[in-house]
């Protein structure tokens, strides 16, 4: 079973986008522009995530959401560390994992930026933007209290899809960043999270740059076949 849905941008532009729609429109923005998001259509999109079921209705999801010049000090500070090992702290996957990484940098520093293989000095400036959040102008630190569960990190990921789809309704990019949680120090310290509080992940929100490769790739899916076992007897 494959999605045969195809947007295009411009045929979007101008009219609300369904439901399905907004759900295959939404990717991975990888560089933005310097344009601010407007408050009010943040706002939109974080009472519209609000509705996201959770556990018990605990709502564990809590933000920080980051502009301007506290945005600088983080990126500043991240790029700086993750700048001072031989390579940046990412989180590391299972190796029966690994290869989807692999597969997936191919595609955006060869394919999306067009840099060859062993130029290592540019694959590495190109991993560092992941710690600027790719220029975004909005950066957000996606927490939850760490005394919960996996399944309240499920009812986060359910919030925070909800989230981005909102945005996406308003044609503002996003981008998830787990890259950033392998420094949760210098987060800490540079946006004052108390250490109760697990950070998951960062996430870069603005308006993509529609002029760059990058932001034209789309990852392959697994099949549903794959992934779901439908089970009528």
């Amino acid at each position: 079973m494959h999605s045969t849905m195809s947007t295009s941008p411009t045929s979007l532009l101008h009219r609300t986008m369904t439901c399905d729609e907004t759900i295959v429109t939404r990717h991975s923005t990888r560089q933005f522009l310097d344009k601010p998001v407007p408050k009010d259509i943040l706002q939109r999109a974080l009472n519209l995530a609000a509705h996201a079921p959770s556990n018990s209705n605990i709502q564990p999801w809590r933000l920080y959401i980051l502009s301007g010049p506290t945005a600088d000090r983080l990126k500043k500070a991240l790029v700086a560390e993750a700048s001072a090992g031989a390579v940046p702290r990412i989180p590391p996957l299972p190796d029966a994992f690994k290869h989807f990484r692999s597969e997936l940098g191919k595609k955006i520093y060869g394919e999306g930026l067009g840099i060859p293989r062993d130029d290592f000095e540019s694959r590495r400036a190109a991993v560092l933007r992941n710690f600027d959040f790719f220029g975004a102008p909005m950066a957000v630190i996606v927490c939850m209290d760490n005394t919960l569960s996996q399944a309240d990190a499920m009812s986060v990921g359910m919030y925070l899809q909800t989230f981005l789809l909102a945005l996406t309704a308003n044609r503002v990019g996003s981008c998830v960043e787990v890259s950033v949680a392998g420094y949760p120090e210098i987060i800490r310290q540079t946006v004052g999270i108390p250490v109760d509080m697990d950070i998951i992940c960062g996430v870069a929100i603005g308006y993509e740059d529609e002029s760059m490769k990058v932001n034209q790739l789309r990852t392959k899916r697994i099949s549903v076949e794959e992934t779901a076992i439908i089970i009528e007897s």
